[in-house]
Order: structure tokens, then C-alpha cells, then sequence
């Protein structure tokens, strides 16, 4: 996809917004695991902040400004002020707010060096921006002031993940549960089974959560996480039903309204899908969404509409890059697909030297390949593949570089097992996924 200055880039989603009556948002969602094609997952998922959503976020940060208007001195309020503009960047997506969030946590610590609340919440920017040795870091040193930081113990077993460092994330994730056992631990617990592949006990360890929550927006966040999961696993009903359910009770969450339109693609019901997509990606233009949309346009043929879409993907990279967001492994398989695959190997290599997760080994694996390096490509395919972890779009990717370098036998095994698993991974790459089998002579019925 062609370079977009920042300045560019403001103007062409104020243009896309103003075309189609959306809010801007950049930044991460509670468990955008990016299940498309295209967009692999960033953070695992994160929990909200006190279960405030919405307008109830923006009302407590209004409260909190007026407090500390009032109570400049309150380091409590100043920790919690950040920690409540990363959840808003997170969910509105003003990535400028990880800038106030560093000034708000910053003036906590000058006026309560060591308060662990701030250190959580340092983490936290930190992980928001793809800085998951600084999250480490910093939530390292939370729990060290106090070893029952729920927030730091969460964000130490996000970042152990982003850093491939399962082993560490598997035994983090046992401490947080005896420690703060709760909805931001489960989630995180249910996350590193799966990427372990027991996805059964990942969908237990949810179903429990769900069965204890009681905020709004946990029980919202959890059965939509359930949706998820159960979406990556080729279980489109299952998928309909929990984030249906999330939807009767709040009709503009958006992560359940992309995993309800990704259920109803795969299903067929491509008019349905649209319409979610495109309500998605008008509040919170993300590499995933946009993605998926430009994808559902190019499988009906409308291809001036989804490179629409696909050149959205550079302008919340701009974006994200202007305020300190690392947005490589976002847009290197995105670049890969649709666009620079010269741009995908750099962004693929440069992640890859920050951190060696399943992700990165399958970005990295896809844009060689697309470039023509299937030797090499084979490596990270199979690396990426190498933990269980049940993600269609990484056995695709392992099939097509299998066929590449001439092993038609394992190619027709992976192919074979990425439709098995969720046949509606991806409106491209499923239907490529199809075309290769058949000319293997496999089934791709």
C-alpha cells in the first residue's frame, strides 16, 4: 500500500468519516485477536477498566479532571486518571491519550514515587503501544510494591505472551489466578490455554468467568470472547448465539458486533456481514475490520471498495506511528496481502527481531513467501504452527508455502485441516484455500 504522510492520513479518514457518519477510532479492542486473514493478534485480550464502557468512562474521566482541579496532590486519582485514558484510547481510539496517560502517571509518581497503581498503569501504556519488554518492565515493578496488582498481574502475563515466552506466561497466569482470581485473570488464563491449542479448557475457563461476572461490561466481555473463540473454531452458531446475547443487552459493542458479522460471513450471509463491518469500521477503523470488509467486497467483486478499505490500514498505521504505536506486525500481513510485499518482509523482519510469538513467526513465514523466499518461509510456518494453537489462517499460510516449495502431501494436510477447523477463516482466503486443495486434488467441499 502507497506511504500516507500523517498529515495525509488525517484527511483521509476525516474524509472516510465524513462519507460514512463514523467516530475515528484508533487503537486495540477487548479481545481483538484480529481473526481475519489479514491481521493477526496484537495484545491477547484485555480487560476493561472497573467495567466502565462508553459514556460511563467518559463521565469518570470528566470527575476525575474536576477532582484533581480541586485536589491537584491526589497521586490516587492522577493513577487512576492514566490508566483510564489508555481504556478510552483503547475504546474511543484517540491514540494521542497514551500521551496524557504518560503525563497523568508521571505526575502520580512525583507526588508518590512507587505507587503501584501508576506502575500498573505505566504497563498498561506500555502495552498499548506495543512495548511489551517496557510493560514487563514496568508491571514487574508493580508487583513488587504490591504482589496483588490486578492490573500488573494481568499485563505481566500480556506481555510474556507478546514476548513469546509462553512457558512464563502459562506460570503467570497460575499466580494471577491464586492471587486475583477474577475477570481480567480468567480471560488471560482461557488465552494461553488456547494458544497452548486446549482450546477446552480455554472455553471453560471462560464459561466459568461468564458464570461470575456480574458487571455489564464483563459479562459483555466475556461472552463475546466465548464468541470469539468459538468463531476461530469453525462453531459460526455458537459464535451468533454469545455475542446475539451481548447484543440484546448492548447493541453498539462493537467487538460482539464484529464477531457477529464475521459468523454471518462465514455462514453466507454476506449483505448481513457488510452492514456489521462497515458499523464497525465507521466507529473503529482497525487493521482487522477493515481487512475483513475489503475482503467481503473483493470475493463479491467490488474491488474499488475494498482497496478502500485496505488503504485505510495505512492511515491508522500513520497514525499509530505518530503517537508511539508500533504497528508493524498489524500491517505486515495486511501489506502482504494487499498491498507492499516488500514493505510486509521489512515490517515482518522488524517485528520478528522484537519478539518470536506464533504471530510474528506466521507474519514473517507469509511475507517471504509472498515474496518468493519458500525455503525460508517454511521455517516460520512451521514454527508458527508448532504450539497447537488453532488458527485456520496459520494452517493456510503453512499449506500455500508447502505447495510452494513442491511438498503437495503435507500441503493438502494443512489445507485440508485449515477448512476443517473454520471454513469461513477468511472470504479470500478460504475461497484460495479451496482453489489450491482442488488442484492438489484434495476436498475441498
Amino acid at each position: 500500500m502507497a506511504r500516507i504522510s500523517v498529515r495525509s492520513a488525517v484527511a483521509v479518514v476525516a474524509l472516510a468519516l465524513a462519507l460514512t457518519s463514523g467516530a475515528l477510532v484508533v487503537g486495540g479492542g477487548p479481545g481483538d485477536d484480529g481473526a481475519g486473514r489479514s491481521t493477526p493478534a496484537a495484545v491477547g485480550p484485555a480487560a476493561p477498566l472497573d467495567g466502565l464502557r462508553g459514556g460511563d468512562l467518559d463521565r469518570g474521566v470528566e470527575a476525575l479532571r474536576t477532582r484533581l482541579r480541586e485536589q491537584p496532590k491526589d497521586f490516587t486519582s492522577w493513577a487512576t486518571l492514566g490508566t483510564a485514558y489508555v481504556e478510552q484510547a483503547r475504546t474511543r481510539g484517540d491514540p494521542a491519550l497514551y500521551r496524557a496517560a504518560d503525563r497523568a502517571l508521571d505526575r502520580s509518581l512525583e507526588l508518590r514515587p512507587g505507587y503501584d497503581a501508576a506502575l500498573a498503569g505505566r504497563a498498561a501504556v506500555a502495552a498499548a503501544r506495543h512495548d511489551f519488554r517496557g510493560a514487563l518492565r514496568h508491571a514487574e515493578a508493580a508487583l513488587a510494591e504490591n504482589p496483588y496488582s490486578e492490573r500488573a498481574l494481568a499485563t505481566r502475563i500480556d506481555a510474556l505472551v507478546e514476548l513469546g515466552r509462553y512457558g512464563a506466561a502459562s506460570r503467570a497466569a497460575d499466580e494471577a489466578d491464586e492471587r486475583r482470581p477474577g475477570v481480567p485473570v480468567f480471560t488471560r488464563y482461557a488465552y494461553v490455554r488456547e494458544l497452548r491449542g486446549d482450546t477446552a479448557s480455554a472455553r471453560r475457563v471462560l464459561e466459568r468467568a461468564l458464570d461470575g461476572a456480574t458487571a455489564p461490561g464483563d459479562v459483555a466481555y466475556v461472552a463475546t470472547s466465548l464468541g470469539q473463540l468459538a468463531w476461530r473454531q469453525g462453531e459460526y452458531k455458537a459464535a451468533l448465539r454469545h455475542c446475539g446475547a451481548v447484543l440484546r443487552a448492548d447493541s453498539t459493542y462493537l467487538p460482539a458486533l464484529e464477531c457477529r458479522a464475521r459468523a454471518r460471513a462465514a455462514r453466507g450471509g454476506t449483505a448481513a456481514a457488510l452492514a456489521g463491518l462497515r458499523d464497525v469500521v465507521g466507529r473503529q477503523p482497525l487493521p482487522g475490520p477493515l481487512v475483513a470488509l475489503g475482503e467481503l467486497y473483493e470475493a463479491k467483486g467490488d474491488l474499488a471498495r475494498a482497496r478502500e478499505q485496505y488503504r485505510l490500514v495505512d492511515v491508522w498505521a500513520a497514525l499509530a506511528r505518530a503517537n508511539g504505536v508500533d504497528p508493524d506486525l498489524d500491517t505486515a500481513l495486511a501489506e502482504a496481502d494487499h498491498g507492499d510485499r516488500a514493505e510486509a518482509l521489512r515490517a515482518a523482519r522488524a517485528e520478528w527481531e522484537r519478539r518470536r510469538t506464533v504471530h510474528t513467526a506466521d507474519a514473517l513465514g507469509w511475507a517471504l513467501h509472498v515474496n518468493g523466499r519458500d525455503e525460508e518461509a517454511l521455517r516460520y510456518a512451521r514454527r508458527a504452527t508448532a504450539t497447537g494453537f488453532k488458527e485456520a489462517a496459520f494452517r493456510y499460510h503453512r499449506g500455500m508455502i508447502e505447495r510452494a516449495v513442491g511438498d503437495e502431501a503435507a500441503a493438502r494436510g494443512s489445507l485440508t485441516s485449515a477448512l476443517r477447523l473454520n471454513p469461513g477463516f477468511s472470504p479470500v482466503g478460504a475461497r484460495e484455500a479451496r482453489e489450491a486443495l482442488r488442484s492438489l486434488g484434495g476436498d475441498a467441499s
